[in-house]
C-alpha cells in the first residue's frame, strides 16, 4: 500500500479486531492480532512531521500492538426480561465488581458497546444469603435493586452452575430478595414487603392516607397528575390519572415528561414513575421511565409498585396483570404476609467476551 495510507488502514483494522471480541470471541481476535502483527511488523507506518512536512518511518512492532491493546477480558452473558435486558458477569471470585461504573455505561451503549439497560455482577453471599446482587445502570449510577434484573441473575446462575430450578436468597442494597426457578421456566420472585411511609421511599409530597402519599398533586409540563408514591426497595412514582382523567398510555410523550419526574425536587433521590391505564381490576397497562436508565420495556419493581399503588387507591385487586412494552408480568400483594411476589420469564440472549 501506499505509504501515506498504512497508518490510517491500521488504526481502521484495530478497530475492527475490537468488534471481532464482541462478535467472535477471543480466540479469533487472537488469531487475527497476530494476522495483524505479521503484515505491518515488516511494513514501515508513516507520520508527517508538522515542523517540516517530512514523512518519517517507523517499525511497528507486535510488542507496541499489544502494549496498545493491552486490556482486561471479561466474559459475559446478556440475558433480557421482557425486553429489559442486562449483562452479567460472573463475579463471585471477588467481593467487588470487576468493572467500573464509566466501563458499565460504555458496555451499555447500543451502538458502540455490547448494548443493555445494565450490568448487573452475581457477587459472593453474605450472610447465610446464596450470592449478592449489585447493578450499574446505564448511565453508570448504581440502583438499590432491579426487579427484572434479579430474574435474569437468578436464571443465570442456575444457568452457569447447571443447577435444577431452586430458590435463590439474594442479598441486595434493598434487603434479601428471593427469586424462585419454577419448572414451567418462570421465575417467581418474593420481593418483600412495599414502603409506604412518605419520607422513606423518599419523597417531600405530603402524604395524605396517615403518612403513605396516596392520589398526590403533583404538577409536570403545565398538568397536574395525581401521584401515589412506593418503594420496593428503590422508589417510584405512580399515577393512575393527569387532570382528572384517567391515563392513557399511548397518549403519553414519555421522552418529554420522564426527565420532569425522574428529577423532579419532591423525589430527594430522583425516581421510577409508572404511568398505569386500567383495562379492568385484574388487568392494567403500564409504561415506565426508570431512574438512571430512561424509557425501558419493562420494570419488575415498577410493576409491584403499580399494583401496590392501586390497590391503595382502590382501582385494582391484589392480583392484577401488567402489561408492559415488552410484555406481561403477574402481581400479587398477598394479604397473609404483605409480601409482593412477581412472577415472569428470564431469557440467555447471547454470551462472549470483552476487553474493557
Amino acid at each position: 500500500r501506499p505509504t501515506s495510507l498504512r497508518c490510517t488502514s491500521l488504526r481502521q483494522e484495530r478497530v475492527s479486531l475490537c468488534k471481532i471480541v464482541l462478535v467472535h470471541g477471543v480466540n479469533t481476535f487472537a488469531r487475527m492480532q497476530h494476522s495483524l502483527c505479521s503484515r505491518f511488523a515488516s511494513h514501515a507506518s508513516a507520520s508527517c512531521s508538522p515542523r517540516t512536512g517530512r514523512v518519517s518511518r517507523h517499525r511497528v512492532s507486535c510488542k507496541t500492538m499489544a502494549m496498545a491493546s493491552a486490556t482486561s477480558e471479561v466474559k459475559f452473558w446478556k440475558y433480557q426480561g421482557l425486553g429489559n435486558d442486562f449483562i452479567l458477569v460472573d463475579n463471585r471470585s471477588a467481593k467487588d465488581p470487576i468493572i467500573t461504573p464509566q466501563q458499565a455505561a460504555k458496555l451499555c451503549d447500543r451502538n458502540f458497546g455490547i448494548g443493555g439497560d445494565g450490568v448487573i455482577f452475581a457477587l459472593p453471599p453474605v450472610g447465610d444469603t446464596d450470592l449478592t446482587m449489585r447493578i450499574y445502570n446505564s448511565d453508570g449510577s448504581e440502583p438499590e435493586m432491579c426487579g427484572n434484573g434479579i430474574r435474569c441473575l437468578a436464571r443465570f446462575v442456575a444457568d452457569v452452575d447447571k443447577a435444577a430450578p431452586r430458590k435463590y436468597k439474594i442479598h441486595t442494597l434493598a434487603g434479601l430478595i428471593q427469586p424462585e426457578l419454577l419448572a414451567n421456566g418462570q421465575v417467581c420472585v418474593d420481593m418483600g414487603e412495599p414502603i409506604l411511609d412518605g419520607p422513606s421511599v423518599p419523597t417531600t409530597l405530603a402524604p395524605t392516607k396517615g403518612k403513605t402519599v396516596v392520589e398526590q398533586d403533583l404538577a409536570v409540563e403545565g398538568k397536574t397528575y395525581k401521584m401515589t408514591c412506593v418503594s420496593m426497595g428503590n422508589p417510584h412514582a405512580v399515577t393512575y390519572s393527569v387532570d382528572g382523567k384517567p391515563i392513557k398510555v399511548d397518549e403519553l410523550d414519555i421522552f418529554t415528561i420522564g426527565p420532569k419526574f425522574e428529577k423532579n425536587t419532591v423525589f430527594p433521590a430522583k425516581t421510577n414513575t409508572e404511568f398505569v391505564e386500567v383495562l379492568t381490576r385484574s388487568h392494567v397497562r403500564m409504561v415506565v421511565w426508570e431512574r438512571g436508565a430512561g424509557r425501558t420495556l419493562a420494570c419488575g419493581t415498577g410493576a409491584c409498585a403499580t399494583v401496590v399503588a392501586g390497590v391503595l387507591e382502590g382501582k385494582v385487586d391484589r392480583s392484577c396483570r401488567v402489561d408492559l412494552p415488552g410484555g406481561p408480568l403477574m402481581i400479587e400483594w398477598r394479604e397473609s404476609d404483605n409480601h409482593i411476589y412477581m412472577t415472569g420469564p428470564a431469557e440467555l440472549v447471547f454470551a462472549g467476551a470483552v476487553h474493557v
